[in-house]
């Protein structure tokens, strides 16, 4: 059965990078991005062969970090990261999933079993500071870095052409807008992304490498690093929220538009091709 899953997610990872040109390399791992993306796919929306019988889950958000990066920042506030050590050459699948399903999806463990990851927690959410998705449970999957299977990924990707490279930041942002077909639905969207999206804000490039500033209805002006994900506005200073502030949300839903430069400077191709 885990043969399977492997095959559906390296073929889901091959027509993100082919038919969703938005999806950007990672600033942390290209492989991990593509699977991210390609998990998240087949988990909320199913597989694209229409034909397809594996199951779906409902309401599910995907994302990884640095193991060592994400012990860092919490390691105060989560008592299990005394239990669970962080390994420096790992990377931390985090997979949120609605709060009713009382055990792990078996769908889930399926597929990152099939990836070559390895469970080492599970709870709630706001257990780990995500309060964000405080009515979601919460799994974590470890990544051994140079696993065989980012060979075999490679390989069915073509080349490092396949999506243009934009620096931009992982979040329910890309999750929703980006890769999800219904992307314009936007009432699902949990509270933080749907301000990012629908509010009166102004984004403009500060300087290459990532800074932005976003004036917001109010007036109020912040400064935005994308590639280092932070941003000047109370929120993210003061409780630096999974996925970002909403300034940081809308700076990385801006770039997916095409609507500001990319964090290099360089203009979006559509306006490139347009001049």
């Amino acid at each position: 059965m885990t043969e399977r899953y492997l095959s559906v997610v390296l073929e889901e990872a091959e027509q993100i990078a082919t038919h969703h040109e938005q999806v950007a390399h990672s600033t942390e791992n290209t492989a991990h991005e593509y699977l991210r993306y390609a998990v998240l796919k087949l988990l909320e929306e199913g597989p694209f062969d229409p034909d397809s019988t594996l199951p779906r889950i409902d309401d599910v958000t995907v994302g990884y970090g640095q193991d060592t990066a994400m012990f860092e920042n919490w390691h105060t506030d989560v008592e299990w990261w005394t239990t669970v050590p962080p390994q420096e050459e790992c990377t931390r699948f985090r997979i949120f999933y609605p709060i009713e399903h009382e055990s792990v999806p078996r769908l889930i463990v399926d597929v990152m079993s099939a990836l070559g990851a390895g469970r080492v927690w599970t709870g709630s959410a706001v257990d780990c500071g995500s309060y964000d998705h405080h009515e979601r449970r919460e799994v974590h999957f470890l990544w051994p870095q140079g696993h065989p299977v980012e060979d075999l990924l490679q390989e069915r990707v073509h080349g490092p052409d396949a999506v243009a490279p934009d620096g931009g930041c992982t979040g329910d942002v890309r999750d929703r807008m980006v890769a999800s077909a219904n992307g314009g639905q936007v009432d699902d969207l949990e509270p933080r992304t749907r301000r990012a999206v629908t509010e009166e804000m102004s984004v403009s490039l500060l300087e290459k490498g990532g800074r932005y500033e976003v004036q917001s209805a109010s007036e109020n002006r912040y400064d935005v690093d994308v590639v280092g994900e932070s941003c000047t506005c109370p929120d993210w200073e003061q409780r630096s929220p999974a996925g970002g502030c909403k300034h940081l949300r809308r700076v990385d839903h801006e770039i997916k538009r095409g609507r500001v430069p990319r964090p290099d400077g360089r203009l979006p191709a559509d306006a490139a091709d347009s001049g």
